[in-house]
Parts: structure tokens; sequence; C-alpha cells
């Protein structure tokens, strides 16, 4: 949901900065460089996927112990 703005930038014809490009392009800074980071696995350890969905995206997080592991966010496509 963060980088909806610069993925949109992506769309053929489309690619012009702007201020929500701005504000997503530091949300997403702030959110890669501050507590909490990413971490590597431990296989010896329970894993905990959290899910998410509504009416325009999807998520989930991979996290173990409470740390995140890994994440996707994904946009859905309007359909007509």
């Amino acid at each position: 949901m963060i980088s909806k703005p610069l993925t949109e930038l992506l769309k053929k014809d489309n690619f012009g900065w702007n201020p929500q490009a701005e504000e997503a392009f530091r949300s997403l800074k702030r959110a890669m460089t501050q507590v909490p980071v990413l971490a590597l696995p431990d296989f010896s350890k329970p894993f905990v996927i959290e899910t998410d969905a509504c009416d325009i995206g999807v998520g989930a997080v991979l996290t173990q112990g409470g740390r995140p592991l890994a994440y996707i966010s994904q946009a859905l496509a309007v359909r007509h």
C-alpha cells in the first residue's frame, strides 16, 4: 500500500515524480531503516505467517520471535 504511488509511475507514459511518490519513497525508506528490521531465519524455531486483504490489496508477513523475516504486498487491479 505504501509503494502504490511508486508502482503507478511504472505504467507506460506515466512517469512523473510527484508529491505522492516523494511521500511514498520517504515512508518506505523509514520503514526499511527503523526497527523492526528484517532478520535472518532460525530454522530450529517456529515461523508465523500473518496475512491481510482488502478491496485494494493483499499482504503477508513472515515472522519469527516477533521479528519480520519477509513480506509481500500486492495492489489488486481494478476489474470492470
